[in-house]
Formats: structure tokens, sequence, C-alpha cells
């Protein structure tokens, strides 16, 4: 039976040069579980991956794959570990059938469950009826795509890591890779990163927001809309003014922030309402009966969606980062004879993330 914990990533930290590009990452990922890992440009997403997957060492810190050791047994991590890199090089003269058995050969799929392999990764992915025999070069970003991921199911692999496997695929493109990963819940560990963030919340069971290098927030979309945007949210569409729906609300003793509002008055427009947990729909619309200089067409409770986090979870990220106190620089000072009293002290070089 494969162990509830697939994945433990404890304190990884990895530098280039003088730029440190992830620092004390850590988070666990169950067996079965399909979890979407999200950040900025250059937050460290694809280099926590490749230390992951044994391709990249951590100068410091540890993880585990299945309760294995990446850095002490990274030939049996690789057995373990489907790896789906961004841009995936993939041969244009090789048929599709041709590349995949190789690809089963390299990983060391034992010769009599090779045509097994390759066809079940065929199956999986779609492409046994339909591009079997098929030149890559001349396959759509689409199927292309579909053979990075039949690649990396080659070898039946406990744990999937995918970075940006809809990266430049049209909407029905991105649909039928979602509907691919979906068939993979419960049969073995993915880690999905992408900047499609719409596709990440409708696939992903929870999501980790790693930024400057450093994992910021963990949870269910559930969760972290409780930790970083709390209260309730209603969606109201109105003829007047924001002046005349705030002033009425503050009337009726309703704190309430309005967002995506413009000063245009006596214009049917529509706004986000932010409250706190207490305050219900109901009393928004008392509060608004019969308002002069407003009229309520409609109000809905909204929830906020994951770009809605992401950017808040990174937002406040950033924010401490800006109020983290700066430590004080020694004073030189002078001594009797007029030589520094103090040693000449080296300014080391800040980490950039």
């Amino acid at each position: 039976m494969k162990p509830p914990l697939s994945i433990r990533a404890n304190e990884l930290t990895r530098r280039f040069g003088a730029v440190t590009a992830i620092h004390n990452v850590s988070f666990t990922v169950k067996h079965g579980e399909i979890v979407g890992f999200l950040g900025p440009n250059g937050a460290g997403k694809s280099t926590t991956m490749r230390i992951l997957s044994g391709i990249l060492p951590a100068h410091s810190g540890a993880a585990w794959i299945s309760g294995i050791s990446v850095a002490e047994h990274p030939r049996e991590i690789k057995r373990k570990i489907g790896y789906m890199p961004e841009n995936n090089p993939l041969p244009g003269d090789m048929r599709v059938v041709e590349y995949l058995r190789f690809r089963a050969r390299l990983k060391e799929v034992p010769r009599k469950n090779l045509h097994k392999a390759v066809e079940s990764a065929m199956e999986t992915c779609d492409l046994a009826r339909t591009a079997r025999r098929k030149i890559i070069g001349t396959l759509s970003k689409g199927f292309r795509q579909r053979v990075g991921i039949a690649d990396a199911l080659l070898g039946d692999p406990q744990v999937i890591i995918m970075d940006e496997p809809t990266i430049g695929l049209d909407p029905h493109q991105i649909q039928g890779i979602r509907k691919l990963i979906d068939s993979l819940r419960g049969r073995m560990t993915v880690i999905l990163s992408s900047h499609i963030l719409p596709e990440i919340e409708r696939c992903c069971d929870r999501v980790i927001i790693i930024n400057q290098g450093r994992v910021v927030a963990a949870g269910t979309n559930r969760e972290l809309r409780e930790e970083f945007l709390p209260g309730n949210r209603f969606l109201i569409e109105i003829e007047g003014s924001k002046i005349a729906l705030q002033k009425k609300l503050n009337e009726h003793g309703l704190q309430v922030d309005i967002l995506n509002a413009s000063e245009a008055k006596q214009e049917r427009h529509k706004l986000t309402l932010c409250a706190n947990e207490t305050i219900q729909g109901s009393q928004i619309l008392q509060a608004l009966y019969n308002a002069d200089h407003c009229i309520v067409h409609s109000l809905n409770k909204s929830e906020p969606n994951l770009e809605e986090i992401f950017l808040a979870a990174t937002r406040r990220s950033w924010e401490e980062t800006i109020e983290m106190p700066k430590p004080i620089e020694p004073i030189d000072r002078a001594g009797s004879d007029g030589s520094s009293s103090n040693k000449s002290i080296k300014k080391q070089p800040q980490n950039k993330i």
C-alpha cells in the first residue's frame, strides 16, 4: 500500500551565485492529491520542482518522495517521479510511439512491461488512436503537450510534476488537458504549476503559493479565502451613484467597502461590496430600500476567486518584506588618535529573490 504522504519538503534552500532562488521552502502533499503550485515569474516554482525531481540539488534542507530521500537516492526518485518541464524538448523527427518506447527504455521499464506501459500512457493521453504513428514535429501544440504528459506517465510513477502544461494552448486544448489531469486524481499525486489560475481552481484540491522564494500560503481555496479575504462579498447592480450608496449604508451602521466603482452618477453599473461576516444581504437591501439616487437592480453573494486570493497573498508577503526592520549598521567612531576604533566592516550583499 502506498504511503498517505507522497511529498515532504523541509526548508529547501537553493542559491544561484549571490541570488537566493528559494529559501526555507516547506510543504507536504498527500497521496492522490492534485496540488497547484503558484507564484509570480521568478518566484522559485521551477527551481523547487527541479529539486523535487532530483534534477537540481538543494544547498540546504531536504525532500522526500514516498519516504525516500531525494538527495540520498536520486536514481530511485527518478523512477518514482514523472516530470514534464515547461519547455518540453521533443524530437520533431520521431513518431509518437517510437519516442515513447525510447523514453520507456531510458527509464529502465522492464522489457516485458515496455509495450504495456507505452500503450497505457498513450491510451490515457488519447494518443493511441489519433497520433500513434504521427511524426511529433507535425503535431499541434496541444498534442505535443499530451506526448509530454504520456512521457511523464511512463514507468507508473507515484508523483507527476507538470510545469505549465497548458501554456500556449487554445481553450479547447486546455479543456482536454484539464480532463486528462483530472483522470489522474486518486491514482497518483500531481503537482501542477500554471499561470492560468481558473484551471488551477477547477482541477486542484489544494494550492501552494510561493513568492520571493518563500511559501506564503497553502491550503484549499476555502481555507485561503478565510485567511486572506475573510468576510462576506456581494455583487450589486445599481442605478445611481457610489456616494449615495455608501451614505445609505453608513446611515444604517453597515461598514462596507465598495470595489470596482466609478464615480459616475445616474448610471447602471455593477459593484463589489466587501463586508464582515455578520453583515447579510438582507440588511443591505433593507438599508437601500427606497433610497434616493440609488436603485438596486440585483444583489448576489459571491466568493473571491483564486486570482483575487493569489493577489492578496502575494501582496501581503511583499508588504511584510517592506515592513521588516533593517539591521542597524555599526557606527565607525574615531579614536583619540584619529584612527577608527572599529575594524573595517565589509557590507554583505543582500540576497535577491
